[in-house]
């Protein structure tokens, strides 16, 4: 996408959504996010009502902001990311930012269009934007060297749903990442990895202090079990 379409899309996108822009520092550089102004104004009862969906992405999450902070630190040249559930982009920006090739995906289509837009505007390579649901996985997806997650165990379902999604997508060596502030799948996704041949190698515990926010982000380190 040249940077005209990409132009056209921002457009399109302040068109069709009551936005805002929300400047964060990560890692002593400021970022600038396009992003929805409430998710309240995108809950549509007639998706609720078919899969329970709800527009977690409209978001700008501590954890989005936590895993960007760490990816920002990685050496990306040469290697892959996807980000499942990538929300308006921020973890995505800060990856292609880092040197990888991106990879933005989400249930909801507006979202990867935030993303591409967000890496533009902050002057990174736009991430090639995948629609991906959890619950009907491609049977032969690409695999990459790191996979990332920032707050998507909203729900109890999504814990072994994430982990699946991770296990068809992390090739052997790679790197998941997920960032969590305690949400009710957080153990469901730990229990899960085992019997899939993953594990847990390391966890971070991080604080995030923000204003009157004030959270504890674990950042989960998955791999491949030996």
């Amino acid at each position: 996408m040249s940077d005209a379409d990409l132009t056209a899309l921002e457009a399109s996108l302040r068109r069709r959504f009551r936005v805002v822009e929300s400047t964060v520092d990560i890692g002593g550089r400021s970022i600038t996010i396009l992003h929805p102004a409430s998710a309240e104004d995108l809950i549509d009862e007639t998706d609720f009502a078919r899969d329970e969906r709800l527009p977690y992405w409209a978001e700008l999450w501590p954890s989005a902001k936590t895993l960007a902070e760490r990816i920002m630190r990685e050496h990306g040249t040469d290697r892959t990311l996807i980000e499942l559930g990538c929300g308006s982009g921020l973890v995505a920006t800060c990856a292609s930012l880092a040197g990888f090739r991106v990879v933005a995906s989400d249930y909801y289509e507006d979202a990867t269009r935030f993303a591409r837009v967000n890496a533009r505007r902050n002057g990174a390579a736009a991430p090639r934007p995948l629609l991906l649901d959890w619950r009907a996985l491609p049977p032969a997806a690409d695999r990459y060297d790191v996979v990332v997650a920032s707050d998507v165990l909203h729900e109890r379902a999504y814990g072994e749903l994430v982990a699946r999604a991770i296990l068809a997508l992390l090739r052997p060596g790679g790197v998941a990442l997920v960032a969590d502030p305690g949400r009710v799948a957080r153990e469901d996704i730990v229990r899960a990895l085992p019997e899939l041949g993953l594990a847990v190698n390391r966890r971070d515990d991080v604080a995030f202090v923000d204003g009157p926010i004030r959270q504890t982000i674990t950042i989960f380190e998955i791999a491949w079990r030996a």
